[in-house]
């Protein structure tokens, strides 16, 4: 009994969606408009964020203080392009640690920070505790 209702009633919708050509393009219409919204809210800025990755890492130079994705700071000593590798001194004692260049999580160096700061044109608010905003003086 119930699977002659179903069948009866995708047999009368595919006669409604027959008779009614802007009900099928109206449903193809909101599953577009679905998958543009899904590629600007999760696609695309994930993309923006690997190239913008991709960029610093790119750009590691000898003397630099960085961050590994494993928590490990130190000073970039060496850098091997042909096999994307660096070559990281940490520690008082100086010990040395080859990784993969994917391995950088961030560049801790100051002077590269300031120019980072430059690039984004957002103003800078000044917090004092508690996140509050600070009456300037």
């Amino acid at each position: 009994m119930m699977n002659w209702f179903l069948l009866s009633n995708a047999a009368s919708d595919a006669a409604n969606a027959e008779q009614n050509p802007w009900m099928t393009a109206g449903m193809f219409g909101f599953w577009i408009l679905i998958f543009v919204v899904m590629y600007f809210v999760l696609i695309r800025p994930q993309s923006k964020r690997q190239k913008e990755e991709e960029k610093m890492r790119s750009s590691i130079e000898i003397g630099d203080d960085i961050t590994t994705i494993g928590g490990i700071v130190g000073k970039i000593i060496a850098i091997r392009d042909d096999d994307e590798t660096f070559v990281l001194e940490t520690g008082s004692d100086k010990t040395r640690m080859r990784f993969k260049k994917w391995a950088v999580s961030s560049i801790d160096t100051p002077d590269k920070q300031i120019k980072k700061d430059e690039k984004s044109n957002e103003p800078k608010e000044k917090k004092g505790l508690f996140g509050k905003k600070k009456e300037e003086e």
